[in-house]
């Protein structure tokens, strides 16, 4: 019998995680041992971990920091929601429309971080950081400002206000600007929402454990030195971008449709959400798949679990990242752990 690698051994211990989570989350459903609070977090849980795992794409194993990537998860919720409710009378089938909407959100998400990438990638950390950063706040605000409605005419667009699109009286208005879109289906399920976090995690590791993504690890480890061995820079640094972003578009569609109404607002997809996703992945380990889909539920699940110092989440956030950020980084921490068995789990980027 041919024995297993240890990547592909600890490719199957994540997914085994997952189900076995999930399989533990059915039994307390079905027996009513979960609140409705708790249970209202599943998709969103689900959501979080698309985002960490996406994002650590490209911090952890591009090696570059973003800052953007509430933008495009903000690109992928609209376009999809957009797609369903257009959609909702012309596509009888939810599982078909909902398979579409998952393609349309991540295919706009990563045309805007193809689009994104090619000025963006030529720049590198803080400036790196900066542009992506603005990139989402762009978007947000660009959506509150713009009016979509639909008649027999065809789409009428406005960045003014309802009155100013001119449709006729049956017309039915779409984006609404600050208010967004209302009457998008509910189509996300924490099932669907396990199935996507599956193929998240199933695209990254194959990427990362292939020639592809020895190349990104290269290029993050030594770019002057991967470029004199012939790697193309410019196109394995698009390819993760690009990657991440449509991923992050994914999440967007799970997120927007388990949402009667989708705004576009700071707490949604500002710059907080941009950082909280950045935290998921400093704390749970640069490189580190399975650290961050941890620290995502963690992160996710603390503040209803500690319900009293709720208004303090961020601080608790901030704190936790400081305390990472010496234990990852720390040349006598780090020392200790390299001598300790326990974390002794090989290089950066290597791990499951």
């Amino acid at each position: 019998m041919r024995k297993l690698s240890k990547t592909t051994y600890n490719n199957l211990i994540t997914y085994g995680i997952i189900i076995l989570a999930y399989i533990l989350v059915q039994i307390l459903l079905a027996t009513g041992s979960l609140s409705s609070l708790m249970e209202g977090l599943l998709v969103p849980l689900c959501t979080y971990v698309i985002l960490a795992v996406s994002l650590n794409l490209t911090v952890g194993i591009l090696g570059e920091l973003s800052l953007g990537h509430a933008g495009f998860m903000c690109v992928g919720a609209f376009a999809s929601a957009f797609f369903s409710v257009n959609m909702q009378g012309v596509i009888p089938s939810d599982g078909l429309r909902f398979f579409l909407a998952l393609v349309v959100g991540a295919a706009a998400a990563g045309i805007f971080g193809l689009l994104i990438g090619i000025p963006v990638l030529r720049l590198r950390g803080d400036y790196l950081a900066i542009v992506t950063l603005a990139f989402g706040e762009i978007i947000k605000n660009v959506i509150n400002a713009l009016y979509v409605g639909r008649d027999a005419a065809g789409f009428h667009f406005s960045m003014k206000d309802t009155a100013s699109l001119n449709m006729a009286e049956d017309g039915q208005v779409i984006l609404k600007g600050p208010q967004g879109i209302t009457g998008t289906p509910g189509d996300s399920t924490f099932t669907v929402g396990v199935i996507l976090v599956l193929i998240t995690v199933f695209i990254v590791l194959n990427l990362t454990h292939s020639r592809a993504g020895r190349a990104i690890m290269a290029i993050r480890d030594n770019r002057i030195a991967a470029e004199s061995v012939g790697i193309n820079i410019t196109k394995y640094k698009m390819m993760a971008f690009s990657i991440s972003a449509a991923l992050a578009g994914v999440a967007g569609v799970l997120y927007a449709h388990n949402l009667s109404s989708l705004t576009a607002t700071s707490k949604n997809f500002g710059y907080n959400q941009s950082i909280m996703i950045l935290v998921f992945v400093v704390l749970g380990g640069m490189g580190n798949i399975r650290g961050s889909i941890i620290a995502a539920v963690i992160l996710t699940l603390l503040p209803e679990l500690i319900r009293g110092v709720g208004d303090y989440r961020m601080l608790i956030y901030s704190i936790v990242l400081i305390v990472m950020m010496i234990f990852n980084w720390s040349p006598k921490i780090r020392a200790w752990r390299e001598a300790h068995p326990l974390f002794r789990r090989g290089k950066r980027g290597e791990e499951a």
